[in-house]
């Protein structure tokens, strides 16, 4: 039987996968059927076929359980790895608004509208009562100068305000090279 009917076994096999785990299919296929020997119809081979398409699907459930898994453990990885120290957010978030106090109040709305109220250029132009174009060119020179400013050394007078401006505008060096 296995001499007859193997190369047919084996064509299905291959129509549905690689020639590699299309020789383990018919080796499954014709294990299940020595294991079975007793429920082979007269005709095995349609019986054989079915064992072949059942022996693939397992495979390609086996396959999505690995890939599952693989995802999974990616996730406790990311999770377990090691985090930003607590300061990290802070000294972030402080950079980041000193930066925000460094723009023109324009470039600042500008920045804001589009990145904490998630609108559109069209929309955060409407708003900011320009044309689109303009409120592109505003947003471009915002982002440019805040890049410029995260990414410049700090120096100990950033942080100095005028007490007299509320919006906190920044003094010394940093105002100067903003301006």
């Amino acid at each position: 039987m296995f001499d007859d009917l193997s190369p047919r076994v084996y064509a299905y096999a291959r129509r549905h996968c690689e020639a590699s785990l299309a020789q383990d299919v018919v080796a499954d296929t014709f294990l299940v059927a020595w294991r079975r020997w007793s429920e082979l119809p007269a005709e095995p081979l349609p019986w054989l076929l079915v064992v072949a398409r059942n022996t693939l699907a397992n495979h390609r459930r086996g396959l999505l359980r690995q890939h599952r898994l693989a995802g999974s453990l990616a996730r406790v990885e990311e999770l377990a790895g090691p985090a930003a120290s607590a300061d990290q957010a802070v000294l972030e978030r402080d950079a980041l608004l000193r930066g925000l106090a460094q723009l023109t109040d324009a470039e600042r709305e500008a920045l804001l509208l589009v990145a904490w109220d998630g609108l559109r250029n069209a929309d955060a132009a409407e708003v900011a009562g320009c044309s689109q174009r303009a409120f592109e060119v505003r947003l471009s020179r915002a982002r440019a100068r805040l890049t410029r400013v995260l990414n410049a050394p700090a120096t100990k007078h950033e942080t100095t305000t005028h007490p007299e401006d509320p919006r906190g505008a920044v003094s010394g060096p940093a105002l100067r090279e903003a301006r």
